[in-house]
């Protein structure tokens, strides 16, 4: 079986994380989207309903290939083994998003074998963080089209803040 895991930490997840999620389980037999606890980040959301905003978003049919799982505590690389992933899939916006994503990539294949498989970002999302988001909600803005519909209702209820 091929499997790939998508990591982040998608506080809030974005309609850009979902794409690649849709775009990976075209790619694998199956995706475990991996909710990482950072804790460089205070979070908006619980990691739980990080998880529900990501199952809920989820298309068919590639919900049917996609898991959803909580992990902390532990390297990227060493999820990947104990899950028997082969890659790991990161969406791409642009050049900053690679220069910041390459050097992590090289050390996960250095200490593992695990190879990272970039994907350019879909266009329309190109502009789009979860920390931008959130930031322009807490300012009043609207971003909608920009995350699932759950997600803007439960950030308006936040006020785009922890």
């Amino acid at each position: 079986m091929r499997r790939a895991v998508c990591p982040g930490s998608f506080d809030p997840v974005t309609l850009g994380h979902v794409d690649v999620f849709v775009r990976a389980a075209a790619l694998y037999d199956e995706v475990i989207v991996a909710v990482l606890h950072n804790p460089a980040k205070s979070g908006t959301f619980t990691i739980e309903e990080r998880i529900g905003f990501i199952e809920r978003a989820l298309p068919e049919p590639a919900a049917s290939h996609v898991r959803v799982e909580a992990f902390a505590g532990r390297l990227l690389v060493d999820v990947c083994r104990d899950l028997g992933a082969q890659a790991i899939v990161k969406g791409l916006r642009g050049e900053t998003d690679y220069a910041y994503e390459l050097p992590m990539a090289l050390m996960n294949r250095h200490l593992s074998g695990v190879e990272t498989i970039f994907l350019p970002g879909a266009p329309q999302f190109e502009h789009v963080s979860s920390s931008l988001v959130k930031e322009v909600v807490r300012f009043g803005g609207d971003v909608s089209g920009l995350v699932p519909d759950e997600v803007l209702v439960a950030l308006k209820a936040k006020g785009g803040t922890a």
